[in-house]
């Protein structure tokens, strides 16, 4: 998270509103046309019910407030406004304190289709929604209490738990595959991309979750998939961290995909 960012984020007026441009509120509502059509019939019911909750302008980008509204309500959570790039300490405070960090930037119009930093189209059409189920949350808040206390080391371990649930997390219905991970929801490609024969899907096993390694910039060669989202509750009350302990003594399963390229000095 020290890498820096070409784009920087908007700061809320003494008011807490964010004076957004006649571009970026375009954008805004192109990306959620585009994603509202491309995540039907694909998106856990959770989600979807979150969704009505929040209730997102579709012509605007929304206001912090008017999102916390609705979290502080439903589960007692709130967005905090945050520079594009924030450190993993900074991530597991906020976490920890029920505040989920929304970078306040939009992506411009030539990375429309994808970009590496989590902007606040990502942040709040991907996980807001989420964010109003209480086993969800309760997962979310755990997460950013064991975050704030583990050591640098440990911490890479927890990242690939949050990577395969919050970020991108399937879960099994008895209507079929569907999505909660908000890396996939906001991405139309990756949504497509799940439901073809490429990617390896596997039934949720922490350890093995710990234990797997995943690259930022490219379409995820495995996915974990959940029974109900009460699963991750149940995984919020596990020992967590002994569990860190014994990936660590097993180590990493080979990476299925090739290594970065790097970019000749």
């Amino acid at each position: 998270m020290a890498k820096s960012s070409k784009y920087v984020s908007r700061t809320p007026d003494e008011n807490g509103i964010i004076h957004w441009s006649e571009e970026e509120n375009k954008i805004w509502s192109e990306l959620v046309e585009r994603q509202l059509a491309c995540i039907e019939g694909k998106a856990c019911n959770e989600y979807l019910d979150g969704l009505k909750k929040i209730n997102l302008p579709k012509d605007r980008i929304p206001q912090l407030h008017e999102l916390n509204e609705v979290l502080e309500r439903e589960t007692g959570w709130q967005v905090a406004p945050v520079p594009a790039l924030i450190d993993f300490d900074e991530f597991f405070r906020l976490l920890a304190n029920k505040q989920f960090p929304v970078a306040t930037f939009i992506r411009t119009r030539e990375e429309f289709d994808y970009l590496q930093e989590p902007d606040i189209f990502h942040e709040i059409f991907g996980h807001c929604a989420m964010l109003t189920n209480p086993d969800f949350a309760e997962f979310t808040h755990k997460y950013g209490q064991l975050g704030y206390a583990a050591d640098k080391k440990d911490r890479v371990y927890l990242a690939r738990l949050y990577w395969f649930t919050v970020e991108f997390g399937l879960m099994q219905t008895e209507d079929g595959l569907r999505i909660y991970g908000g890396g996939i929801l906001s991405s139309p490609g990756e949504t497509q991309y799940v439901y073809t024969d490429e990617p390896e899907i596997n039934a949720m096993n922490v350890l093995n979750v710990l234990r797997t390694p995943y690259r930022i910039d490219i379409m995820q060669p495995v996915y974990y998939t959940i029974n109900s989202i009460h699963d991750l509750f149940e995984i919020s009350q596990m020992d967590l961290m002994s569990m860190v302990g014994e990936a660590k003594e097993l180590g990493l399963f080979e990476p299925k995909f090739p290594p970065k390229e790097k970019l000749a000095s």
